[in-house]
């Protein structure tokens, strides 16, 4: 990959982590703090463990964006409750997804009812994300996917890319929203640096909850990402390079998938834009 093009990519992350026990201590030890963290929702747990790690890490001086799935909202007082705990930790940025929970807690089935009453509610929010799929959705076709990014475009102001680990398919991904008229920053999603042994620990461990429903959801990504020597993240970006950087595909950045592998994560962005930074010199 050309040094310029990765080392903007690298330099524009955000890491998703699982709100567990040890999260805040990981972060707090290994990520610098011009690095978005972003905390995902249990749909077994609730919204409770995400919006008190984020409460706790903006209070530490991080950017921190919250996932609220449409499908944990209780009622339009949750929703409210919701907005005003973030708005008073000084949260400006949200991710709305509909969420894995089988069927909705409340009134909300997916996130374009969600992001139409914050809009109602004074878009409290100066940055709203939602949820793309470069590869197919396993019960959505991938037409309807990119027409519900249309509808909810103009209530959002960036899309989140979904775990893709065919870089063909993510070119022809955004270069199929665009010929659509979805014209917002794209986030690619992108898996870190995950070591088998310890993927493989995660996924069989009972309790895991959100990081082993993840996995068993998507078997394809597991499977790529357990194979030895099956994935390396910056071979992914190598060979999407012209995709990710040609100025019309509008990527804002990589969205990181840690599985909280949060060290492993960062030691590899620092080492890879280390070795970037040698190479043009």
């Amino acid at each position: 990959m050309g040094a310029a093009g990765a080392g903007t990519l690298l330099g524009r992350v955000r890491y998703e982590v699982l709100p567990a026990g040890a999260t805040e201590e990981k972060v707090l030890a290994h990520v610098p703090r011009d690095v978005v963290v972003t905390v995902t929702a249990s749909p077994v747990k609730g919204l409770e463990p995400t919006l008190d790690l984020t409460g706790r890490l903006a209070a530490h001086g991080y950017r921190v964006v919250p996932h609220v799935p449409a499908r944990l909202l209780r009622d339009d007082v949750h929703l409210k409750d919701v907005v005003e705990r973030l708005g008073g930790a000084g949260v400006d940025d949200v991710f709305v997804p509909a969420g894995d929970a089988e069927s909705p807690a409340g009134p909300y089935p997916g996130a374009l009812p969600v992001l139409r009453r914050l809009g109602e509610l004074g878009s409290p929010f100066a940055r709203v994300g939602i949820t793309g799929h470069p590869e197919s959705h396993p019960l959505i076709h991938d037409d309807l996917t990119v027409q519900a990014m249309r509808d909810k475009h103009a209530h959002a102001t960036y899309i989140v890319g979904n775990l893709c680990f065919d870089p063909r398919v993510l070119g022809e991904w955004i270069g199929r929203i665009r010929r659509r008229g979805v014209t917002l920053p794209v986030h690619v999603g992108v898996a870190g640096p995950v070591q088998r042994a310890k993927l493989l620990a995660m996924a069989t461990r009972i309790g895991v909850g959100e990081s082993t429903r993840f996995l068993t959801r998507h078997p394809s990504w597991f499977l790529r990402l357990a194979a030895p020597g099956g994935y390396a993240p910056e071979k992914l970006l190598s060979r999407a390079q012209e995709a990710l950087t040609a100025p019309s595909a509008g990527v804002a950045g990589l969205h990181v998938f840690t599985f909280n592998q949060i060290a492993e994560t960062e030691r590899w962005r620092r080492d890879l834009l280390d070795r970037l930074a040698t190479a043009t010199s």
